[in-house]
């Protein structure tokens, strides 16, 4: 669900009140988009680390397979095996 249906959702009982409910639900999902829809709200409050712009994306995801590159997962020893039943 985007913008445009949840101000149909919360704002109901004022758009059905609205004089002009088309042009007070276009006020509504405007100001909806611009103080939840947006990345920069979830990553000022920590919910996500970074905000990447369509033109960095591909330098990030070079950078980050580029670390990744040699890396080798060392699983600790098994301590104990499994016996027979």
């Amino acid at each position: 669900m985007g913008p445009d249906g949840a101000v149909s959702i919360i704002f109901r009982k004022e758009l059905a009140e609205a004089a002009d409910p088309a042009a007070r639900k276009a006020e509504l999902v405007q100001e909806y988009r611009e103080k939840f829809a947006n990345p920069y709200v979830a990553a000022g409050r920590g919910f996500i680390d970074d905000v990447i712009e369509p033109r960095e994306t591909r330098a990030r995801l070079i950078n980050g397979l580029e670390m990744l590159e040699n890396k080798r997962d060392s699983n600790p020893q098994k301590k104990h095996g499994n016996i027979p039943l």
